[in-house]
């Protein structure tokens, strides 16, 4: 018997030895530009989130959020995507309007959670006599690229606001370091749209001349265009405290929520390892906002009520509401705005690069 039981208790010992021997499964997650928020919350998922759960996770850059939807439904090895609402609000917009691809793009798509909402920023030239972002209008802009979420952002505000199309002899789908260059030494264009969750490493790092060539427009909460975008953003500012080289006061403007996308895999093994990423994103919250991006202070470990066509992922869902209700943290925030956006079939497809034209 005795022998048994050193027999038994080696092969544990040698089973947990191979366990621990594994290599851990390879996944990818695709965020925005290397100045980015997005690519900085990705590294934290990596490191406090991923690292304890037995998976290693390749963060990857990429130009924004519409070009996540496809590369997260198409690219191998990516499991983990950043979406801005808005973006994934058009998608299903489109897929409601009868476009095949963006259904085929869209439906298998899951949430993970909501994450934080994303400051708008609208960026002039320090001399323009431009003030409000409200005076934008048939102003040359800089847009964000094919395929971001600012692009789509972009078209979307102007919209609302304008209750036009933005010419499309005005736009210029840039990056936002092309932008930022058109703007201040070409002068190409009069106005850069850059979204980015503060503090953003592009102006961050901004040296106090800064202020010498570049500011921000105001967000005006009494102008007509305001309460027209106000329909599908949210209003907010832009703290000096985040860039004291840079701004002196607060800079009222508008947001867009950031949300962790995956998709409704069915395969036992992606789904365990998800499950356990899901476990660590509980267990390791406290971390993540001790530890890492300054905007994971604004996360609310919660599971809000979605709109229609808006759904968890359930394996994850389930784990994370358990989890959440056993930190005695049940709040819930109000569900995602969910506006049915008006079709404007060429402009939205070529911004999502679903167009086939």
């Amino acid at each position: 018997m005795a022998m048994k039981s050193i027999a038994a208790g080696l092969i544990f010992m040698a089973c947990m030895s191979a366990a621990l021997a594994a290599p851990p499964a390879k996944y990818k997650i695709v965020t925005a530009s290397k100045t980015g928020t997005y690519i900085e919350i990705g590294r934290d998922l990596a490191t406090w989130v991923a690292e304890p759960a037995g998976l290693e996770l390749e963060v990857l850059e990429s130009k924004g959020s519409a070009e996540n939807v496809q590369r997260m439904r198409f690219e191998p090895g990516v499991k983990l995507a950043l979406v801005q609402s808005d973006v994934y609000q058009a998608f299903l917009d489109e897929a409601r309007a009868g476009n095949a691809e963006a259904g085929n793009l869209i439906q298998p798509l899951r949430l993970v959670m909501p994450l934080y909402d994303e400051e708008i920023y609208f960026v002039v030239r320090a001399d323009s006599p431009l003030e409000a972002i409200h005076q934008i209008k048939d102003q040359r802009i800089g847009v964000g690229p094919l395929g971001s979420g600012t692009a789509l952002t972009a078209r979307t505000l102007y919209q609302l606001m304008f209750e036009a199309p933005m010419p499309t002899a005005n736009r210029q789908y840039l990056s936002n370091e092309e932008a930022l260059a058109k703007l201040t030494v070409d002068k190409s264009i009069d106005v850069a749209i850059i979204v980015a969750g503060q503090p953003a490493k592009l102006f961050s790092e901004m040296k106090p001349e800064a202020r010498k060539y570049i500011k921000l427009l105001k967000f005006d909460e009494a102008a007509p265009e305001s309460a027209r975008a106000r329909k599908t953003y949210f209003p907010s500012a832009i703290r000096a405290e985040n860039y004291a080289s840079w701004l002196s006061t607060d800079v009222p403007t508008l947001t867009v929520k950031a949300y962790l996308v995956t998709y409704d895999y069915g395969m036992k093994s992606t789904v365990v390892n998800l499950v356990n990423f899901a476990d660590s994103l509980c267990a390791n919250f406290d971390v993540l906002q001790a530890k890492g991006h300054p905007k994971w202070k604004q996360v609310r470990l919660a599971l809000p009520a979605l709109g229609q066509g808006w759904r968890y992922f359930g394996p994850m869902e389930r784990r994370l509401r358990a989890c959440i209700a056993s930190r005695a943290n049940v709040a819930v925030r109000p569900a995602a705005r969910v506006v049915p956006a008006a079709r404007t079939c060429t402009e939205q497809e070529v911004v999502l690069g679903i167009c086939r034209q």
